[in-house]
C-alpha cells in the first residue's frame, strides 16, 4: 500500500478538484468556473509528479516499496482530467448549464481520486458509489433526451446492484477479519491457513459488483447506448471510471487469488464477454459505437486477466486502454483519419477465400512463436522474465492480425512489427511484475484451458467470417450479433418492470416512445 508521506501528496489530488467545484456551485461565471477547473486539474497533475517523484526517491533507499497501481492510476487520473477538462470548455461553448457540467465532473474526478488513494475498503466504496453519482449527472447533462434518461436509468440500476454487493461483502469482510483496512485483510488473509467461508463469499460478491460496475454482459446495454452524452463525458466513461473495477481486483489481489469461485466468474463472465463482443465489434460501422464494443470487451479481458492472477498484465492493459480509448474518443471527429486507422484488414484482391483463412490461421502460431522467442531472449538477461503460456496465447493472437498480408514483403513487415511489440509488452510485464511484488495466484487448469478455448474459437470464427463475408456462417450470424445477441433487450426489459423510466416530457408529435423515432 502507499506510505504515508506519498499519500499525504495524492490526497491534495481530490483536494484540488473539490476547492475547484465550490466556485461552480457558488455561481460565478461560465469563463471563472472553467478557470478555476483547468487551475485545478493542472494542480492535480503537479501533485501527481510530485508523489512520483516521492515514492522513488523513498524506494531508492531500498526501504520503502513503490505502490505501481496507486501511483499509475494517480498519473493517469490527474492526466485524463486536465485533457478532458481542456477539450470540454471549447466542446460545450455556447451550451446552458456549463456550472452543472463543471460541478459533476469535478465532483466524480474527486470521488475517483479517492478509490485508487485510499486503503480502507469502508472509504473506497463510498467514493466508487459518489463516482458513479457524479457520472449520473454528467450522462443526463442532455436530460430533454429520452434515450439519454434510459441509459442513465439502466446504468443507474446496474451500479446500485453492484453497491448492494458491495456493502454486504464489507460486511462480511469485517465481521471476518475485523478491519476493512486492505493492509489489514492482506494480512489476514496471509495468517490464515484456509480462508473461511464468509470471506469467499465476500470476494464472490465483490467480483459480482465489478462485474455490475464494468459493464458486462447482460448489463452492458448502458455502455453502449451512452452515446446521447457529451463526447468528453464519453471519454471520462470510458478512460477512468468504468475501468475502476479492475484496479479493485488489483488492490485485493491477496484475498482474491484465494478465492477460486470469484476467481471462475470473473474469468468465465469476462471471456463470454470479450468473445461476444468482439463478434458484435465485426458487424458495426459508427466509430463511437464500435468503441463502446471495444470498451465491453476489454473490461472482459481485464477481468479475466485478474481471475487467473495475471495483474501486471491487467494494470498493463488498465492503463493502456486508458489512454488509448481518451484518445480515440476525443479525436473521434476526425472521421476519415479513425477510418484509415481502423483498416487493420488490408483488402486481398483476387486471392481465394480457403487460402485467406488457412494463411490467417498459420499466422496464429508464428505470431505466438516471435512473442514465446522475445521472452527467452529476455531471460538470458534476467531470469525474472517469466510469462505464463496463456500470457503468450493472449498476446500472440492478438499481434497475428499483424501478419495477415498477401506479399512477403507484407509479412516480413509484419512480423518485424509483431518482434518489436513482443520486445515491448516483455519488458513491461517484467518491470510491472516487479513493482507489483504480488505473490504466484493458483488458477483452476480447467480456467486456463477456458480462457485458451475462448481466444482461439474467437480467432479462427473472425478469421473465417472475414474469408467468407457471404458464407452461411455469416449470413447466420450477423443477425444475433448486430443485435447484440438480444441480451440488452432482456434486460432493459426486466429494469423497466422493476423500476419504470421517466421520460421528459416532451409533446407527442416530437418523439415516438414505441419507435424512438423524432418526429
Amino acid at each position: 500500500m502507499m506510505h504515508p508521506d506519498v499519500a499525504a501528496w495524492l490526497w491534495l489530488m481530490p483536494l484540488a478538484y473539490a476547492l475547484a467545484l465550490v466556485p461552480a456551485l457558488a455561481g460565478v461565471g461560465e469563463t471563472r468556473a472553467w478557470r478555476f477547473a483547468e487551475a485545478s486539474a493542472a494542480g492535480a497533475l503537479g501533485v501527481a509528479v510530485c508523489a512520483v517523484a516521492v515514492a522513488a526517491a523513498q524506494a531508492a533507499t531500498g526501504h520503502v516499496a513503490i505502490d505501481a497501481p496507486g501511483l499509475a492510476m494517480a498519473c493517469l487520473i490527474s492526466l485524463l482530467s486536465w485533457v478532458i477538462l481542456r477539450f470540454s470548455r471549447r466542446y460545450l461553448q455556447g451550451e446552458p448549464g456549463q456550472r452543472g457540467y463543471i460541478a459533476a465532473m469535478l465532483f466524480t474526478l474527486a470521488s475517483v481520486s479517492v478509490v485508487f488513494i485510499t486503503d480502507h475498503l469502508g472509504v473506497l466504496a463510498l467514493a466508487w458509489l459518489s463516482s458513479s453519482l457524479g457520472l449520473h449527472r454528467l450522462l443526463m447533462f442532455y436530460a430533454d433526451r429520452p434515450v439519454a434518461c434510459v441509459v442513465a436509468h439502466k446504468k443507474f440500476l446496474a451500479s446500485r446492484l453492484a453497491d448492494l454487493s458491495l456493502a454486504l461483502a464489507l460486511w462480511l469482510i469485517y465481521s471476518e477479519a475485523g478491519t476493512l483496512s486492505m493492509q489489514g485483510i492482506a494480512a489476514h488473509v496471509a495468517a490464515s491457513a484456509k480462508l473461511a467461508p464468509s470471506m469467499h463469499a465476500a470476494m464472490a460478491l465483490i467480483a459480482l459488483a465489478v462485474i455490475f460496475k464494468s459493464a458486462q454482459l447482460p448489463v452492458h446495454g448502458w455502455l453502449i447506448q451512452v452515446m446521447e452524452a457529451p463526447t468528453p463525458v464519453s471519454a471520462l466513461l470510458h478512460a477512468g471510471v468504468v475501468n475502476l473495477g479492475g484496479f479493485v481486483l488489483i488492490r485485493l489481489a491477496a484475498l482474491l487469488s484465494a478465492a477460486p469461485v470469484a476467481q471462475a466468474m470473473l474469468v468465465i463472465v469476462g471471456s463470454l464477454t470479450a468473445v461476444l463482443a468482439g463478434l458484435v465489434m465485426m458487424t458495426r460501422i459508427s466509430i463511437k459505437v464500435r468503441l463502446a464494443w471495444s470498451t465491453c470487451a476489454q473490461m472482459g479481458f481485464m477481468l479475466l486477466e485478474c481471475g487467473l492472477g495475471l495483474y501486471e498484465l491487467a494494470l498493463l492493459h488498465l492503463l493502456a486502454h486508458s489512454l488509448y480509448k481518451a484518445y480515440a474518443f476525443l479525436t473521434a471527429g476526425e472521421a476519415v483519419m479513425d477510418t484509415r486507422r481502423r483498416q487493420l484488414f488490408p483488402n486481398s484482391v483476387g486471392a481465394a477465400p480457403m487460402h485467406l483463412f488457412l494463411g490467417r490461421l498459420a499466422a496464429a502460431p508464428l505470431a505466438m512463436a516471435a512473442v514465446w522467442l522475445s521472452t527467452f531472449m529476455w531471460q538470458l538477461v534476467s531470469p525474472h522474465a517469466q510469462v505464463p503460456a496463456i500470457v503468450v496465447l493472449i498476446i500472440g493472437l492478438g499481434l497475428a492480425p499483424l501478419l495477415w498480408q498477401d506479399k512477403l514483403s507484407g509479412m516480413l513487415r509484419g512480423l518485424l512489427a509483431v518482434l518489436l511489440l513482443a520486445q515491448l509488452y516483455v519488458g513491461w510485464h517484467l518491470l510491472f511484475a516487479t513493482l507489483l511484488a504480488l505473490p504466484d495466484s493458483q488458477v483452476a487448469s480447467f480456467l486456463v484451458a477456458w480462457v485458451a478455448i475462448c481466444f482461439a474459437l474467437l480467432y479462427g470464427v473472425q478469421a473465417w467470417l472475414l474469408a467468407f463475408p457471404g458464407g452461411r456462417l455469416s449470413v447466420a450470424l450477423y443477425p444475433w450479433a448486430y443485435a447484440g445477441f438480444y441480451l440488452d433487450e432482456r434486460f432493459t426489459r426486466l429494469t423497466f418492470r422493476i423500476w419504470p423510466v421517466q421520460l421528459p416530457q416532451r409533446p407527442p408529435h416530437q418523439f415516438n416512445v414505441a419507435t424512438g423515432e423524432q418526429a
